[in-house]
């Protein structure tokens, strides 16, 4: 520990000390609004405090043996409809007329007990908006007047009510701290909730786009290695080639190759099995050819689904075909999961700027069982739509089903150089 740390410590002390000071002249002398929020219950009921709150402060005003009492009853009392907005200024505003009435209008017991009842109500308003600690102070602040003017010769009861009205400002800040605690837990909660669901959804649709860029790996090495091959051979095709020429398809095969050897280096670290590669890894991805095969699977498995082609069939590049695989894929899983005993509808229509794929189920016949599935389908299909750059859509149809739908573009011009390969 350095001398600089030495002398510092103190000093930090100090300035927690001149901020609780700080901080409490903040809470008990300040004339800004804090409006009393509405609770946590149904809608028609959010607003039942204040109003319970004007409705006591109508019933404690009624109260005084003779028109000046009832007069000054009645001003106190609209001190808790001053504190539903203003809460600092109605419990100092009770807290002078609790001085007042003792010393300018000799009070009787009840009309006594009345007036540090409408003081508890003030000071437990103000205990539901600011801390404990200063909360604690305004309840000593209340109560030093009460023994001065005891000690004064004042008529305002003997000690032990006057321990009861400590014990009444101490139960009303309990009450209100506790309210106020309940509050900002709640509000706490309610945000934390948000952010664990920002970061649920965040981290969704990651693990869907590793899981894409793994599928992915083998479109892409497929054509380097084309790449590579052509390059490779591109001098034995021409009969004396310049020296240029071959130096220069060289370096374009060891650029494709190293290319491929940083690509599986990638492939390594978006995979989650780190002990190895599970035999889903070294599969060849699935493309439009095996649709056949997988609508018979989920025939098979109970779901009446029938296909539809438009336009002419044609070969796309393998990474939209695989990603209407898998769309169609997700699609039908989905409709398998929450809405059996409904029919499912695929179609594939094929344009001039690539592919628009379309499933479409109706309306299940009986409820759907809890699924233990993670949710990641609409996230990865999404997703699957926008790494090529086309557009996605999902949302329930008029007769009671749900449609996906997703265009993926596929260019002549790429379909013309996957044609020459």
């Amino acid at each position: 520990m350095t001398g600089r740390d030495l002398v510092s410590e103190p000093d930090a002390g100090a300035a927690a000390g001149r901020f609780t000071l700080r901080g409490l002249r903040a809470d008990l002398w300040t004339t800004r609004a804090q409006p009393m929020p509405p609770v946590s219950w149904p809608q028609w009921l959010r607003w039942l405090p204040q109003v319970l709150v004007v409705l006591g402060a109508g019933a404690l005003s009624a109260t005084g043996a003779d028109l000046t009492a009832r007069v000054l009853a009645c001003a106190h009392a609209a001190t808790l409809v001053v504190g539903l907005r203003r809460p600092v200024p109605a419990w100092w505003l009770s807290l002078a007329f609790t001085a007042g009435i003792a010393i300018g209008h000799p009070p009787t017991y009840d009309n006594q007990l009345w007036s540090w009842t409408v003081h508890a109500g003030a000071l437990f308003l103000l205990s539901l908006r600011i801390p404990v600690s200063s909360a604690a102070v305004a309840a000593l602040l209340s109560a030093v007047p009460a023994f001065w003017l005891k000690a004064a010769g004042y008529a305002v009861g003997s000690f032990t009510f006057l321990a009861g009205v400590c014990a009444l400002f101490s139960l009303a800040v309990l009450v209100g701290s506790f309210a106020r605690g309940r509050r900002e837990d709640r509000a706490r909660l309610i945000e934390q909730i948000a952010v664990t669901a920002h970061e649920r959804a965040l981290r969704t649709v990651l693990e869907e786009r590793a899981r894409i860029a793994r599928e992915l790996h083998d479109v892409v090495a497929h054509h380097m290695s084309v790449i590579s091959i052509q390059a490779d051979a591109a001098p034995y095709r021409v009969q004396d080639p310049p020296q240029e020429l071959v130096k220069e398809l060289a370096a374009i095969r060891a650029n494709a190759q190293e290319g491929l050897a940083e690509l599986r280096h990638m492939l390594g670290l978006l995979r989650s099995d780190a002990t190895g590669e599970s035999p889903e890894g070294t599969t060849p991805q699935p493309s439009l050819a095996q649709l056949d095969a997988l609508l018979a699977n989920v025939r098979s498995a109970g779901v009446p689904v029938t296909a539809r082609v438009r336009g002419s069939r044609r070969p796309l590049p393998p990474g939209v075909e695989l990603s209407a695989y898998r769309i169609v894929q997700e699609a039908l899983s989905n409709t398998l999961r929450h809405a059996p005993g409904a029919e499912a509808a695929v179609e594939l229509s094929f344009t001039r700027a690539g592919l628009s794929v379309r499933v479409v189920n109706s309306t299940a016949t009986h409820a759907a069982a809890p699924s233990a599935g993670a949710g990641h389908g609409l996230t990865g299909m999404r997703e699957r739509t926008a790494i090529l750059g086309g557009a996605f859509s999902a949302g329930p149809t008029p007769d009671g089903g749900y449609a996906v739908a997703a265009s993926l573009p596929a260019p002549s011009r790429t379909r013309d150089k996957e044609a020459s390969l």
